[in-house]
């Protein structure tokens, strides 16, 4: 904005530059990190090799020959598997076919806040479970079992959204036989599986499942790009029937471009190799972001990801992290602040995700951060 005084040579006044956010808010990766040319290319292989198809109407089902991949990652025949536009779309048809008002869902506490926005428009009565530093806490939810008929259990085993931990190998095997044993269905929501910094994230509930219990949900959308919106769901074949079916009524088949180009890369080995690229780039900013705030905000608790997007942070109990943000976003810095995940509580947490701010910025992301802090504190004082 530019002011000028009474007299037509007055000099103008300049209103102080603003500084550019840093935003750890988001759960996508940063520009520079999506990979531009692969796609490109892998698109133009598809609509030269694969056009009719990928131009054309499909399944509910989605694209056979992506199916077949995914089936083939997964160990299972190309039945149970369905591709759907993202992991959430499969988790609406899972919610719409599976819930019914009233019917108790388990949800960890801290969990996805989207989970818990199309678990509430379904109608589910809520049971929270508290999570730990190894997984969801699976005493809580054997106790929850023991009140009434349990018809679903969310479960997020690798790089929570928004906690950062990991589901030990010895709870994935006590859940699925729960879920035998009570009849509810496990639903593994497992997008950041392959978002992996130290090697394999394990095996998956799936592959623990004799009793048909689970479906297995994931997504290309953090291992190639936010925007193709191509997800999948792997569960027992009579349920992906029913909700392929489902997907057919409501939209026709998902979009059989984006998960031509998709195949492409997989077949072609372009996927593994943006894996890979991007598991060094988003390692790098975990261990920045971990050593900013250990030397930033010491206060800070968080278990340290081994793989995905975020960190999740307690603070001492005089914060106020709604009240917080907004001190923050004075200082040019954002996040997402801890009842956004919570049924209840979540007042002195907060979700920082590391994958959309590059390793260079992510100190001084910190340092703004530790200042909004202590101006959040100084005005309490005074």
């Amino acid at each position: 904005m530019v002011t000028c005084g009474a007299g037509s040579r007055a000099a103008p006044i300049l209103a102080p530059m603003s500084i550019e956010t840093i935003s750890f808010a988001r759960g996508a990766p940063s520009a520079d990190i999506l990979p531009a040319e692969a796609v490109r290319d892998a698109a133009a292989r598809a609509l030269k090799s694969d056009w009719q198809r990928a131009l054309s109407y499909g399944t509910g089902k989605g694209h056979p020959g992506l199916c077949e991949w995914v089936a083939e990652l997964h160990g299972v025949d190309t039945d149970r598997v369905m591709m759907v536009n993202g992991s959430m779309e499969g988790a609406s048809l899972l919610f719409g076919h599976f819930i019914s008002s009233g019917d108790r869902v388990v949800v960890e506490q801290p969990t996805y806040d989207r989970t818990l926005l199309l678990l509430k428009q379904s109608g589910a009565e809520l049971a929270p479970v508290p999570l730990e530093a190894d997984g969801v806490d699976v005493e809580a939810i054997e106790r929850a079992c023991t009140t009434g008929p349990m018809k679903l259990a969310h479960v997020i085993p690798n790089f929570h959204n928004p906690a950062g931990c990991t589901l030990s190998a010895e709870k994935r095997e006590r859940l699925v036989a729960l879920a035998a044993e009570h009849g509810f269905v496990l639903f593994e929501d497992d997008p950041y599986r392959l978002i992996s910094f130290a090697g394999s994230a394990g095996k998956t509930m799936l592959e623990m499942d004799d009793a048909d219990r689970v479906i297995h949900a994931s997504s290309f959308s953090k291992t190639v790009s936010p925007g193709v919106r191509v997800g999948y769901l792997v569960g027992p074949a009579e349920a992906i029937a029913a909700l392929a079916k489902t997907a057919s009524e409501n939209y026709i088949s998902p979009n059989m471009l984006a998960e031509s180009i998709v195949w492409e890369l997989c077949r072609s080995g372009a996927l593994e190799q943006n894996i890979t690229a991007v598991n060094r780039a988003l390692g790098g900013r975990r261990d920045a972001v971990v050593q900013a705030l250990r030397e930033k905000i010491p206060e800070a608790r968080f278990v340290i990801p081994e793989g995905g997007y975020f960190l999740w942070l307690d603070l001492a109990d005089d914060v106020d992290t709604g009240s917080l943000l907004r001190e923050a976003k004075q200082e040019g810095v954002t996040f997402v602040a801890g009842p956004d995940f919570m049924i209840a509580g979540g007042r002195s947490s907060l979700r920082l995700s590391f994958a959309p701010v590059p390793t260079d910025q992510i100190a001084v992301g910190v340092d703004r951060l530790a200042r909004a802090l202590e101006r959040l504190r100084a005005g309490a004082r005074a």
